[in-house]
């Protein structure tokens, strides 16, 4: 994990790759509770016999699901050790470019896009977030974030 003390230490890192999170393995039991929770259901997540003759040849985890793993990753990616507090702004921009089979491993990038001084001893910044499925060349997601951060 990468630490930075102050928010203002990524201001000159705008274009760089500021953190990369740990490996995590998406199994059936996370795909069947985010389905209990989002009400998602769908047979390629959570029929794991159906799913072996569908296109995928398994269950796959929902996008969502995916996507929100990014609240997991940030914090296992780097650090900004004089932050108070982050909040999740908003998406600009969210793609699915491959499948999640069950037990496969994920880990995303942080890319820092943007860095704009916002009032309050704060900035607001945009990650270019790349979440990567181990062994495979292309990623399966990737998501532009806006995070507002305080000091």
């Amino acid at each position: 994990m990468k630490s930075y003390e102050t928010l203002a230490e990524l201001q000159s890192l705008v274009g760089e790759v500021v953190g990369t999170s740990n490996w995590t393995t998406i199994d059936q039991d996370r795909i069947n509770t985010f389905a209990d929770a989002t009400g998602d259901h769908q047979w390629i997540h959570v029929d794991p016999e159906r799913a072996a003759k569908g296109p995928f040849g398994g269950p796959i985890a929902h996008g969502f699901l995916t996507l929100s793993l990014l609240s997991y990753f940030l914090p296992n990616a780097f650090e900004i050790r004089n932050v108070k507090m982050g909040v999740n702004y908003g998406l600009n921009k969210v793609r699915f470019l491959k499948p999640v089979p069950v037990n496969s491993r994920l880990r995303a990038h942080f890319k820092l896009q943007s860095f704009e001084p916002i009032e309050n001893n704060g900035a607001q910044t945009t990650f270019e977030m790349t979440i990567e499925l181990e062994g495979a060349p292309k990623p399966v997601c990737v998501a532009e974030s806006i995070l507002r951060q305080f000091a």
